[in-house]
């Protein structure tokens, strides 16, 4: 066939390099079509003789073949019959061979932009013109965003750095920079473009040019945050607008990871002309619109072959403008003052939200921010990023704010963890309250709960007020006033909750603190000392250890008597796993006389020793094996709990199974979690993720040489709660705990796994939760139609009799055992709110107690769904 591609560039006397071209293809494809006989996209050139040998040949011959590629895939550019089926008898091997070959000068052309070329003004002018009309055929269509102009504009930026932009290249830049072909808007390959563009922006426009000149510029108005920004830059004063035009042509050149300093001085030399502050005003307003930007749901619809297709997919920032806020935010490093520092942490926050099917909505947009605070003075920024730390989801992000955290602390010469506590922000609190001024009235902020608060108004007589004051809702300084005091009231609920969180996980860091650093940090600090104070802490005095709790103003023991301190006193946080069982008994007893209700579980929190199994296993345990989880579940809650999951999907990675893990440094021990896919018809999600998993077991090992540990061997409080969080994971995510999960179909081969844990054993945490129950129903009003029998917390109730699980919160109905599903409503309130409870964030416990009291006044149900199942 090859002949006959020689006789077509004979007739059309082609240059020889060209020809040369030729013979250089017929070898790969000799080569190719014995490695990938059908040709397919991936035609792996690095596999290929002839491929090293152009590796190896200087940039010179790389170009000139690069050019003569052009010339050739010029050839078969045509509309009608193809040049080689014109010279064959074999039409359609004519055809074949064709599409083959123009793979191969499509692949190589594309390896060879990417290398080290240096081109003239008058080659890269014919190159870029050469990507524009690109070469359409009866087989293949080229369009402009399907060759790589991405490459090619980095060409163009390594020519104008080192020769500078001459007036012919420069001029015909400014033509290209109104192709319409930039404009492509496609969700797909829109991106691509938009970024090519931004690069073509920057050359053009770029503060080293003697001849700047900030041109106007306009962001896409595809999103309303790129419509309120042109708003709002319209509005300004000329000499203002055109610093912001330099500044959004600045940051569409900010495509790294992070900003060099030669970036970040052409910023500063940018604004370094509006007065003091402008700058960052108007930037405050501009985070402030892309924080209350919404991801939407679009639905598109497209015509194919006279059928219509309609799909739906999330919009949030416009590609373009995306990039131009990644640099925006960049610029806001100079800046180091409270609310820019709040807009970027809330901004971070939305960046990193998930969309369905997509993943983070804005990592770029996020990891921005992230740069920001950590390089912003003093320990605020890290104060953001300690609570960001435990509300983000993604793993790489995680381990990059750790990353940050760990550099600072290093720089201030103090560890990670006094870091992260010197830097949770007080926000004026005292014990947990402040007072705010509104002429004679009084608005007073206090901490309730982890997560909540309460405003409560008071007249200049010191009595309360139910609502706003007029006054207040009338002048804009105190609507202005009230809406910023409300918004540190979220921050608030934030904080409570991330440091609730923050020293969950430190039971098993052994973290010593002298009792100076402690006073500051947990005992005296306005927002932390709530919950400090409902903590039992391990006082150190030399040898002795004494177990307290902070009560009317004093330490004191579990028998109520005062514990003396002195200045030599350290202080460890307090585990059940420490002291004998009469001991931890006597502390839940003491605290609920108290009606002390503790922001975590401490006195009731589990304990897990080592089983004859695990000793008889010896490097493993099968304790949390054989479940099925609901997989996205588990993800999100693996990363709440500080473990690094990857989503395993239904696509051909070669994976089967893969392995949660668990860094613990100071022990230098990894707990790892083993998990396998469950491949089944139709379990997986549109993007191609598992809906479930399976558990295997759980191994320790050494972080420093990567050897499987002993069981016996690992520290009882690291085996402990690791266990904890296991049994957590199966706890919440199992699909024996959806009352609905056999019901709406579920997987028919899993439903014996389903009852059986539905109604099986209790687990480490449903045992707790059963102490708690057993506790308090006879304190409850419904004490005389309920009481704890062994699994179940069984209620008498007016129609029928019932047994609710007390692990996985699900119902049978006597005398014949029959199911009852009733899925609970996670908005509605119920008389189990009022109950008092020992500790928070057990929700399966409140499930129970509700469930509980519905069914003791069963006769009052009004839901059709469970009047059907009670009158089978």
């Amino acid at each position: 066939m090859i002949k006959f591609v020689r006789q077509l560039f004979q007739e059309n006397k082609l240059d020889p390099a060209v020809r040369d071209t030729c013979e250089l293809m017929e070898s790969l494809h000799k080569e190719i079509a014995g490695l990938n006989r059908y040709f397919y996209w991936d035609l792996k050139l690095t596999d290929t003789v002839k491929y090293e040998e152009i590796k190896k040949s200087g940039a010179s011959v790389k170009k000139d073949l690069l050019f003569s590629l052009l010339d050739f895939m010029k050839v078969f550019s045509h509309k009608g019959k193809s040049p080689l089926e014109i010279h064959s008898s074999d039409k359609e091997a004519a055809l074949v061979y064709e599409t083959n070959l123009v793979k191969i000068a499509d692949s190589l052309f594309k390896s060879l932009i990417r290398q080290k070329l240096e081109f003239t003004s008058q080659e890269l002018i014919s190159l870029f013109i050469y990507l524009k009309e690109a070469p359409v055929n009866i087989r293949h269509v080229y369009s402009f965003s399907a060759m790589p102009v991405g490459f090619a504009m980095v060409q163009l930026e390594k020519h104008v750095k080192k020769n500078g932009l001459d007036e012919e290249l420069k001029t015909f830049l400014e033509q290209m920079l109104q192709w319409k072909e930039f404009d492509a808007n496609h969700r797909y390959w829109g991106s691509d473009l938009q970024k090519a563009k931004g690069k073509l922006e920057g050359v053009l426009f770029s503060v080293d040019n003697p001849d700047y000149k900030p041109q106007p510029y306009q962001l896409s108005e595809g999103d309303a945050f790129g419509k309120y920004v042109n708003e709002q830059v319209a509005a300004l004063k000329e000499e203002e607008r055109d610093v912001f035009y330099g500044v959004f042509r600045h940051a569409l050149t900010a495509t790294a990871g992070k900003p060099s300093q030669k970036w970040l001085k052409e910023a500063k030399e940018l604004v370094k002309d509006l007065k003091k502050d402008r700058y960052k005003r108007v930037m405050q307003q501009i985070l402030g619109s892309a924080v209350e930007l919404k991801v939407e749901e679009v639905v598109e619809t497209n015509e194919y072959q006279g059928r219509t297709y309609q799909y739906t997919h999330h919009a949030y920032f416009a590609d373009k403008n995306a990039l131009v806020l990644k640099g925006l935010i960049w610029t806001m490093v100079a800046y180091h003052d409270r609310k820019s520092l709040l807009l970027l942490a809330r901004l971070t926050e939305h960046a990193f939200r998930k969309i369905p099917g997509i993943g983070p909505a804005a990592a770029g947009v996020g990891n921005a921010c992230i740069y920001v605070l950590a390089n912003s003075k003093g320990v605020e920024g890290i104060s953001h990023l300690s609570r960001l730390k435990l509300s983000i989801r993604q793993n790489n992000t995680q381990n990059l704010i750790q990353k940050y955290i760990d550099e600072a602390s290093e720089k201030l010469g103090i560890s990670a963890i006094e870091l992260e506590e010197l830097s949770v922000p007080d926000f004026d609190l005292v014990d947990g309250k402040k007072t705010v001024a509104f002429d004679d009235y009084h608005l007073e902020v206090a901490i309730t709960g982890i997560g909540k608060t309460q405003l409560t108004w008071y007249k200049p007589d010191g009595n309360p007020q139910k609502s706003v004051p007029v006054f207040v809702k009338s002048t804009q300084k105190h609507k202005d006033r009230l809406k910023r005091l409300k918004d540190e009231v979220k921050q608030i609920q934030k904080y409570t909750t991330a440091q609730r969180d923050r020293i969950d996980r430190l039971f098993v860091r052994d973290h010593v603190w002298s009792y100076e650093k402690f006073k500051e940090y947990y005992l005296e600090h306005g927002l932390v000392k709530g919950i400090a104070q409902k903590l039992i802490w391990t006082l150190v005095e030399g040898e002795q250890k004494t177990e307290a709790f902070w009560y009317n103003g004093q330490w004191e023991n579990v028998k109520g008597e005062p514990v003396e301190t002195g200045q030599d006193t350290q202080v460890i946080l307090w585990h059940p796993i420490h002291s004998e069982t009469d001991t931890v008994l006597a502390w839940r007893e003491r605290l609920a006389v108290l009606e002390v209700r503790q922001p975590m579980k401490q006195a009731y929190r589990e304990v897990y020793l080592l089983t004859e199994a695990e000793i008889n296993t010896r490097t493993y345990s099968n304790r949390m094996a054989a479940h099925l989880l609901k997989q996205h579940q588990f993800n999100a809650l693996t990363s709440l709990r500080g473990w690094k999951y990857s989503l395993m999907g239904a696509y051909d990675d070669g994976r089967d199974n893969t392995i949660a893990s668990f860094s613990l440094p100071e022990h230098g021990i990894e707990a790892e979690y083993w998990i396998n896919e469950i491949h089944a018809d139709d379990a997986f999600n549109d993007a191609g993720i598992w809906l479930y998993v399976a558990t295997d077991q759980v191994r320790f090992i050494n972080r420093e040489s990567g050897e499987v540990l002993q069981m016996v061997d690992i520290p009882k409080i690291v085996l402990s709660e690791v266990m904890r969080d296991v049994d957590l994971f199966v706890g919440v995510c199992s699909v024996g705990n959806d009352p609905a999960w056999r019901d709406n179909g579920g997987m028919p081969q899993y439903r014996d796994y389903w009852t059986s844990y539905s109604f099986g054993d209790l687990t480490e945490v449903a045992q707790t939760r059963k102490k708690v129950l057993e506790k308090l129903i006879p304190r409850l009003k419904i004490k005389k139609v309920a009481e704890v029998d062994g699994r179940f917390l069984k209620v008498k109730g007016k129609v029928r009799d019932y047994k609710i699980h007390i692990g996985s919160t699900n119902i049978l109905m006597e005398p014949n055992d029959q199911y009852l599903c009733i899925v609970p409503d996670r908005k509605s309130t119920t008389k189990s709110e009022n109950v008092f409870l020992p500790f928070e964030g057990d929700r399966g416990l409140s499930v129970v107690l509700s469930k509980a009291f519905l069914l003791a006044e069963d006769d009052k149900i009004t839901d059709p769904t469970i009047l059907s199942q009670l009158k089978r």
